[in-house]
């Protein structure tokens, strides 16, 4: 039988590793797709399956897959569902279409009650091919190079979708907490293009800052060193101005209570970067109550969420940092996610190979 290069995830944990080895090419049943993938992201979510952070998962990892379709199941009638045709592959691998969630208004298929994710559920895109289902084809127009589209599939899209939720009038400052990160820089750059003025808040020295900059931010503030607080500093940036809406993307607890006090009346406060299950987030009812500020949640996107968050690409105003590794590098970057200058992204092969 045909078999293809795969990264295994070993010893789910601390000490986990990937062996890079060959495994039977799947078949597909008969509302199932077949793509060939070109290159994958491995992002901070992938990191946290393999230390097992967040669960059981698959032995194959990865969700933001780039390819194209080889084979196309028999009762597939899905006008996008041919061979050739390029499709992404994010986080969620499959929506059931018919449950409350996903019947209701505002992108309820991310939140299906019986949703699949790739990587976690099924085998993910660190593989040279995957199965797709027909109801949950992402078919990607041509233009964009893979490697640029690939992080949109998911720190992108969640990016933008957190952006949308957000709700505010451009012009606004939007803050963004974590904002060297794989999310965050994205969010920054989503931000400025749709006409945001964007405060971007990480830490840790003048690389941080050099990213934040370069994806667009009009002001940086260090939480390092914000003496007497992160607030002041802000007003100080701003000539007086606080945040109509803060997107905390960085995983940590004091990033919520950092970004509360920046929030301006009727502010809204996007949570998407999630702490340790073990952090609590503190703060008083009271400053809720005072400035009429919102709490909201926020994951990925769905499809025209995706399709959306590309065409920024495609048309050059969102164009992610990448480092473009082999798959047999994969080790050697795999535990380093967050501390790299760019989203990683592994090469799986020449699509026109098989």
């Amino acid at each position: 039988m045909a078999e293809q290069l795969v990264a295994i995830l070993k010893n789910q944990g601390a000490d986990f590793t990937f062996a890079i080895t060959t495994a039977t090419i799947p078949t597909i049943q008969p509302r199932e797709i077949l793509v060939c993938l070109e290159v994958t992201g491995f992002c901070g979510t992938d990191l946290s399956l393999a230390r097992g952070h967040l669960g059981s998962c698959n032995t194959i990892l990865g969700h933001e897959g780039i390819g194209r379709i080889v084979a196309v199941g028999a009762m597939c009638e899905a006008k996008a569902a041919v061979v050739g045709q390029r499709v992404g592959i994010g986080w969620i691998r499959d929506a059931c279409g018919a449950c409350p969630n996903c019947m209701s208004a505002g992108a309820g298929e991310t939140r299906c009650t019986t949703q699949v994710f790739s990587g976690r559920d099924v085998a993910g895109t660190l593989a040279r091919y995957a199965v797709v289902p027909e109801r949950y084809l992402v078919p990607l127009p041509e233009e964009g190079p893979s490697e640029l589209l690939a992080p949109i599939m998911c720190a992108g899209v969640t990016a933008y979708k957190a952006l949308k939720v957000a709700n505010v009038t451009p012009g606004s400052w939007i803050g963004v907490s974590g904002a060297a990160g794989g999310v965050g820089s994205l969010a920054v750059q989503y931000a400025k293009a749709m006409g945001y003025r964007t405060v971007a808040i990480d830490g840790g020295g003048p690389q941080r800052r050099a990213i934040c900059l370069e994806a667009g931010a009009d002001v940086y503030l260090d939480y390092e060193e914000a003496e007497p607080d992160l607030r002041t500093n802000l007003l100080r940036a701003t000539g007086g101005d606080l945040c109509a809406a803060v997107l905390v993307c960085a995983g940590a607890a004091a990033a919520y209570e950092d970004a509360l006090p920046c929030l301006a009346y009727f502010g809204v406060l996007v949570a998407v970067g999630i702490p340790p299950p073990t952090s609590k987030v503190s703060f008083h009812p009271l400053t809720l109550i005072d400035y009429g500020i919102r709490f909201v949640g926020s994951i990925t996107g769905d499809r025209i969420d995706v399709l959306e968050a590309v065409q920024f690409v495609i048309r050059g105003l969102v164009k992610p940092r990448t480092v473009l590794i082999d798959l047999i590098d994969l080790n050697h970057y795999a535990g380093q996610v967050d501390q790299l200058d760019g989203k990683l992204v592994v090469r799986l092969g020449d699509v026109s190979q098989r």
